[in-house]
């Protein structure tokens, strides 16, 4: 649509709501106004052509791509009441610069269940009807993949623990090669996945369980947040959680276990016949909840300190 077109449609239809995604996210591009009906996207528009930026009623800012200097947000003077949409789906850890949001978000969008738009990594919805899940063919153990190695974090510290114990097969940087093509496959043959996140936060569940693990089929062996956030998400008895145990002894004591008694691993399982998880999630899934939300958003507020918020 040429930038003739798109300037006069907010002018030639007052109702419209017009997102504007400031960047695309990381540089990655995918279709725009091609929703599913299930995001309720009827009555917006959304586009990348920052011309329109004065006729945005939303404005999504994903946070790595403007963090790092304050020219990379809008220098325009902002019309009256636009929305400002924070997007970002790293953790604390792993965000930096976020004191540049103070004072300048309406809408937070992120992992976080708090978020004005919640954007998880995946979720479960019920089953239409109960189903028989097939457990893959197990013939090895545990596997791990971790592409940034860090000697000194906490779950490289636990996995150098609990390897003097039990096995364990690890894919990635600095391991053994695992070309994303074949990872599910090579995954699927393992009985236990640890599904070990970079950093611990209320709600940081990422595609380390909902890929990695649950797509492959396999049990996930849990380090994050406390088992209560992981509960508020999936099912107490689909996963283990390495708190559950005093020390890594004692849970690759438990792995082992449950490696001989087939009973007991395959209640991990029990869950899949009224549960299916989605985690194949795109970023036009992400952006397309903008609309409904700035649609039903409250009466219209500056967040003042998001950095306090988001910690």
């Amino acid at each position: 649509m040429d930038n003739f077109v798109t300037h006069n449609l907010k002018l030639s239809n007052h109702s419209e709501v017009i997102i504007l995604l400031w960047t695309w996210p990381f540089g990655q591009t995918f279709p725009l106004n091609q929703c599913s009906p299930t995001f309720n996207i009827s009555g917006c528009f959304y586009t990348e052509d920052r011309l329109l930026y004065s006729y945005a009623d939303a404005v999504v800012l994903h946070h790595r791509d403007v963090c790092y200097s304050r020219k990379k947000l809008p220098q325009m003077s902002r019309p009256p009441n636009q929305y400002w949409v924070w997007f970002n789906l790293e953790s604390p850890s792993y965000t930096p610069n976020i004191d540049f949001m103070n004072n300048l978000i309406n809408l937070t969008m992120s992992y976080r269940s708090d978020s004005d738009i919640f954007t998880p990594y995946g979720w479960l919805e019920q089953n239409a009807k109960e189903v028989n899940f097939t457990i893959p063919t197990k013939k090895k153990l545990v596997a791990w993949t971790i592409s940034n190695w860090n000697p000194q974090s906490r779950r490289v510290l636990y996995y150098e623990q609990l390897k003097q114990y039990v096995s364990i097969d690890v894919f990635g940087s600095h391991h053994q090669s695992l070309p994303s093509s074949e990872e599910q496959q090579v995954l699927s043959q393992y009985k236990f996945y640890l599904s070990f996140e970079n950093s611990v936060h209320e709600d940081y569940i990422t595609e380390k369980l909902w890929k990695n693990s649950l797509m492959s089929g396999c049990v996930p062996i849990v380090l994050g947040p406390k088992r209560e956030n992981y509960e508020r998400f999936i099912p107490k008895d689909s996963f283990i959680h390495v708190e559950d145990f005093s020390t890594a002894q004692e849970l690759a004591a438990y792995i082992l276990q449950l490696d001989k008694d087939d009973k007991a691993y395959r209640k991990y399982f029990s869950w899949r016949t009224t549960l299916h998880f989605i985690q194949d999630v795109s970023w036009e899934d992400h952006y397309c909840k903008v609309c409904k939300a700035v649609k039903e958003a409250p009466k219209y507020k500056t967040i003042v300190n998001l950095a306090d918020w988001y910690k």
